[in-house]
């Protein structure tokens, strides 16, 4: 092959000579953003393989076909044909491989930074938020990107189901039905069921789509290469010619990807014909040299650019734009003269070496840190699989568990990157205890819906004794039985919620309907004492507008006298029995206008205080206060006691003394009030004597 013809790994376009380094900057941004471009499109097809359980097989393999024949612009590799590899120079085979190098780098860094995007822990939602979150992903992402979160949530989605359908199915046979007759959904189901098939649908028709265009694309490419063999027979001016030859390269860089196992066979044909036409223009040297001229400034400008990289301190974006400088090298500028050849591609090499080492160096810190991320994800693996084993059986016990694993998953989702050869492994560890905690807690959950229906069972026999003996005539027998309900109602535990309310309706009514005729009952047969009420409430709204006269003597003999009345008029049906609590409020109220001695006040308000307690009949209550105010008085004793003797440490400290005085003051403080004990200990004896 003569030594001016394109080298296998070199492209077409030539960069005019008139272009700056600013130009070439320019370009470059350009480029980035058409590879960005190319990279979504890239990890979105490979990201989306079939898995559409009801597809047919000729569809699902069609589709799998599709998705491995996506060209990845990046990605591609200039590999000579067999029949041209003797062609090679050695220094052209060292330029590929260094730009393999770059590609591999870049897609080995896209391939982790999707499958850490990729991973999404989807098993503490709910069969409503699993449907939402389909819902949502098929409304905001792109469907060649949805596999992984789609599979996840199908996945979640039915287990979530399978345990519901289980235990309706129990239920069904529990119940005497028969197997064949079972058959059970839900309207989250039935959502769930049409977004998938919506899913599968769209995944169906892009990739059926995206085969339409590889292949046209495929067409076109070897239309241009039919276009470009017949140059060499063109009968125009070699300008002409030329030109046209530039319109074929800047078509074939717009013809799009085509099928992967197409693309070798395709590329070395075009580069085949490329070379012949460098032969072809060999006859006209002049032209050719112009056109190394020009490929030679364009590819020193961008030595420079690389050098100029090297020096740049954010080392992703430096190696970032040295990919777009690769791509311009390998892709858009020609070959330079054979004497040049092998010195420029040696100073671009050196250039990308210089970035490669840093990012290498950059790339080994990185690594420890994703071993200490690895770590610590295996610990907080560890915590959650322990959160399982040491969860009590108990609501609360796994309430608590459940906020503790909450914890730790987020823990583990904001750790970071671990390292990508244990990615999968950490990724498969995290799922299986997630996993087998849920598992464990809705066994749990489960069991206790099963106690809660026996306890439903319990309730409503509770239910029918209360619904059988709401309108008995033997009070006596059926008020000590309605307790008795009451009281295993509360011990029996928890029943299915949506059960919970209506079953509780229906108790309580039978409950106060019974209570309300029992109460009706006592009212009828203690008239007197809604007389006695009526009394009282009149008394009381006298007594709310009653206005002192200021002499205190007379006012507490007044006072007294309301007391003495209330009294008189007797008990008040048991229902009305708050009244005496209004009675004692408008009491406190007076008795803090006065100006009444401290223990003539405490003895009036304890008096209110018995009266109060006899008229309920409350023994129990007289009994504790009883027993409160004998405490107090030995209480008190004591204190009086260790002042007295404290006072023994002061014998020769004068009496003036502030410590002194302070400890006598305390003493007559505590005899008062040792006094107003005394006395209340007399009036209830009184009272309980009588």
């Amino acid at each position: 092959m003569s030594d001016e013809k394109l080298p296998q790994e070199e492209n077409e376009e030539k960069i005019p000579t008139t272009e700056t380094v600013s130009e070439i900057e320019n370009k470059i941004e350009k480029d980035k953003e058409v590879l960005e471009t190319e990279e979504k499109t890239t990890e979105s097809s490979s990201s989306s393989e079939s898995a559409v359980e009801e597809v047919s097989t000729e569809e699902t393999s069609e589709n799998n076909s599709v998705e491995e024949t996506i060209v990845e612009e990046k990605k591609l590799v200039n590999e000579s044909s067999k029949e041209d590899a003797s062609q090679v120079k050695a220094s052209e085979d060292e330029e590929g491989e260094d730009e393999d190098e770059v590609a591999s780098s870049e897609d080995e860094e896209d391939e982790e930074e999707h499958e850490e995007k990729a991973q999404k822990d989807y098993s503490s939602l709910s069969e409503k938020e699993l449907v939402a979150e389909l819902d949502k992903l098929l409304k905001t992402k792109k469907i060649q990107e949805l596999k992984h979160d789609v599979e996840e949530i199908r996945s979640e989605f039915n287990s979530k189901f399978n345990e519901e359908l289980e235990h309706k199915k129990e239920e069904f046979l529990a119940e005497g039905g028969n197997i064949i007759d079972f058959h059970y959904t839900t309207p989250l189901k039935k959502e769930f069921n049409s977004l998938y098939f919506d899913y599968k649908e769209k995944r169906n028709s892009y990739y059926k789509n995206l085969k339409k265009d590889l292949q046209a694309n495929i067409d076109k490419r070897w239309e241009l290469i039919e276009e470009l063999k017949g140059l060499l027979s063109a009968e125009e001016n070699i300008n002409t010619t030329y030109n046209h030859f530039k319109e074929i390269q800047e078509k074939w860089h717009m013809a799009g990807a085509i099928p992967r196992d197409k693309y070798n066979t395709v590329w070395n044909t075009y580069h085949h014909h490329v070379e012949n036409f460098y032969d072809f223009l060999h006859l006209n040297r002049e032209f050719r040299d112009l056109d190394f001229k020009h490929n030679l400034d364009s590819k020193l400008k961008i030595i420079t650019r690389a050098e100029e990289l090297g020096q740049e301190t954010d080392i992703n974006k430096a190696f970032r734009e040295l990919q777009m400088l690769h791509k311009m090298w390998k892709e858009d500028i020609g070959p330079v003269a054979k004497e040049y050849r092998d010195e420029v591609w040696d100073k671009f090499s050196e250039a990308t070496k210089v970035i490669h080492d840093k990012r290498q160096e950059q790339l080994a810190e990185m690594e420890k840190d994703f071993e200490a991320n690895y770590e610590k994800k295996k610990q907080l693996v560890e915590e959650i699989k322990k959160a399982a084993e040491d969860t009590k059986p108990s609501h609360q016990g796994w309430q608590n568990a459940i906020k503790k694993v909450q914890e730790l998953r987020d823990a583990f989702f904001n750790t970071g990157r671990v390292p990508r050869a244990n990615n999968k492994e950490i990724w498969k560890a995290f799922k299986d205890a997630t996993g087998n905690f849920n598992h464990q807690k809705n066994s749990f959950y489960k069991n206790q819906k099963k106690e809660q229906y026996t306890n439903l069972e319990q309730k409503r026999e509770l239910i029918k004794i209360a619904e059988e003996n709401k309108d008995s005539e033997d009070f006596e027998a059926t008020t000590a039985l309605m307790k008795k309900i009451q009281d295993n109602w509360k011990n029996i535990g928890h029943v299915p919620r949506k059960d919970s309310d209506k079953i509780w309706k229906r108790f309580k009514k039978a409950c106060n309907h019974y209570f309300d005729r029992l109460h009706a009952q006592k009212n009828e047969a203690n008239k007197e004492e809604m007389v006695h009420f009526e009394a009282k409430q009149e008394m009381l709204e006298k007594l709310s507008s009653f206005e002192l006269s200021g002499d205190h003597k007379v006012d507490v003999k007044a006072i007294k006298e309301k007391i003495t009345a209330w009294k008189e008029i007797g008990r008040v049906p048991y229902n009305k029995r708050n009244i005496e609590q209004k009675f004692n409020k408008t009491l406190d109220g007076l008795f803090s206008k006065l100006d009444l001695g401290k223990k003539e006040t405490e003895l009036i308000k304890f008096d209110n205080k018995l009266n109060t307690l006899v008229n309920r009949e409350d023994d129990r209550k007289l009994q504790n206060e009883h027993f409160f105010i004998s405490k107090k008085i030995d209480e008190t004793k004591d204190e009086i006691r260790q002042l007295e003797n404290n006072l023994g440490f002061f014998h020769h400290v004068d009496e003036n003394n502030p410590l002194v005085k302070e400890v006598h003051k305390n003493i007559e403080r505590h005899k008062e009030q040792l006094e107003v004990w005394k006395a209340k200990l007399s009036k209830i004896k009184e009272v309980r004597e009588d």
